[in-house]
């Protein structure tokens, strides 16, 4: 056991800090518009449903290219396709600054979505290649934490950034911009040098470590049934990877229709400074954080996925519903922090799934359109938030949209349920009795 725990935890401390700090620096680069609206919208001429158009446009572009990309990936390995990434995804960002109007508003958003397209399936695919499935829901834990650690970082600092507007003739957003890309393109160079490609070439495992490690990765294989199709591309037309990708659209709906106007609704709690909207935008991120280190371990020691997911639907469903029933800025504040609390957890346990019948290039294919299919949600949330306060004047009624989508996602648990443990369960029990 100590054997075990030993490799796992060099394994962790070796990819997986790594990654959370790229994946903040990509998550601030995304949240970054939400804070940019509050300005470049007046300066440049972007409406409410123009911003929530090209906002949601980054995930056209992710949709596109994303199973393409993971592919290449596994062709090409970790290191070159994530500097590969880091290097487009940055320089698209700080070229958000030469934004005109909503044209090259949306073709900027859309190209941004191209270039980072892979990196985050790309991240759960090496998972699947390093990490034994029982240790996912806590590694996946681990990394969505990522997530909302760069919202409590993205509130201040875009705050702060834009508090710098008229500085060198420049607008506070269009230094936002340029400051929140160029990390990406500073990284780019030490990811190249520091990422191993797959577990041969890891020089700080010894021989045994990784013989140990491929072993339990391949028993995995055996024990989940797990899926190695001839052509990768065969896993796009698998009804459970089909059945998943459906499955995903609530959460990415709405945890991004959430992220890029959360903002706009802490504005319109009674105004006060840039620096202030930030500060109180990061608080349901911390409840996000917290939300990580709790329930992806606890799926991990009850060995259960779907009662949480369903638990945290429900919980979540019904937070939502409060955001905008309720009156009072602080209870609004509160019930927000519980709908982070839910949904960035249900994005750890949700990707513990693929891995469990999916395996190699599989893997890659199958998770990179899962997330594409789901991120379509990106485009839908701020989209149709955008479209519904233009509509009616008022906020409240895009967060009531989000509580029906993730009441869908409730929905939804059972029928994954039923797909996935249920007949395995009844597959088990005929086998049982038979012996």
């Amino acid at each position: 056991m100590n054997f075990e725990k030993n490799i796992i935890r060099t394994v962790t401390y070796r990819l997986i800090p790594a990654l959370i700090v790229l994946y903040v620096v990509a998550y601030i680069d995304r949240g970054a518009v939400g804070f940019a609206h509050l300005h470049m919208g007046a300066d440049v001429g972007i409406g409410d449903a123009a911003y929530g158009f090209g906002a949601g446009l980054f995930f056209i572009g992710y949709f596109m290219f994303e199973v393409p990309s993971n592919l290449l990936l596994a062709k090409f390995g970790a290191r070159k396709w994530f500097t590969r990434i880091l290097l487009t995804w940055g320089l698209i960002t700080m070229a958000m600054a030469l934004t005109q109007g909503p044209k090259s508003f949306y073709a900027l958003r859309f190209l941004l979505g191209v270039a980072e397209a892979g990196f985050f399936p790309g991240v759960l695919y090496l998972i699947t290649q390093w990490f034994p499935v029982r240790h996912r829901g806590k590694i996946m834990g681990m990394f969505v934490l990522s997530q909302p650690i760069a919202m409590v970082i993205a509130g201040p600092l875009s705050g702060a950034l834009l508090g710098m507007d008229g500085m060198a003739n420049m607008h506070g957003w269009q230094w936002l911009f340029i400051a929140v890309g160029l990390p990406a393109v500073l990284l780019a160079l030490p990811t190249y040098l520091y990422l191993p490609d797959d577990i041969k070439t890891a020089n700080w495992l010894t021989a045994e470590q990784k013989s140990w490690l491929q072993n339990e990765l391949v028993k995995d294989e055996s024990e989940y049934e797990q899926t190695r199709h001839a052509n990768p591309l065969h896993a796009l037309k698998d009804k459970r990877v089909l059945l998943l990708a459906l499955y995903y659209l609530p959460v990415t709906l709405s945890i991004y229709g959430l992220n890029l106007w959360l903002p706009t609704i802490i504005k319109q709690f009674g105004g006060g400074s840039d620096l202030r909207v930030g500060f109180l935008s990061s608080i349901p991120y911390l409840f996000g954080v917290v939300g990580l280190l709790i329930i992806p371990r606890s799926t991990d020691r009850l060995n259960d996925r779907y009662g949480h997911l369903g638990f945290l639907y429900a919980v979540g469903a019904f937070a939502m519903f409060l955001s905008a029933w309720l009156t009072s800025p602080v209870l609004q504040l509160v019930a927000l922090s519980a709908v982070a609390f839910c949904l960035f957890s249900t994005t750890a346990v949700f990707w513990t799934l693929p891995g469990r019948f999916l395996t190699g290039s599989s893997a890659a294919a199958g998770i990179a359109l899962i997330n594409s299919v789901g991120n379509l949600g990106g485009y839908l949330g701020p989209y149709g938030i955008g479209l519904l306060k233009e509509y009616t004047g008022h906020m409240a009624a895009g967060l009531y949209f989000l509580a029906v989508v993730m009441v869908f996602g409730l929905i939804l648990t059972y029928f994954v349920y039923a797909k996935f443990e249920k007949k395995k369960s009844e597959k088990t029990t005929v086998s049982e009795q038979a012996y």
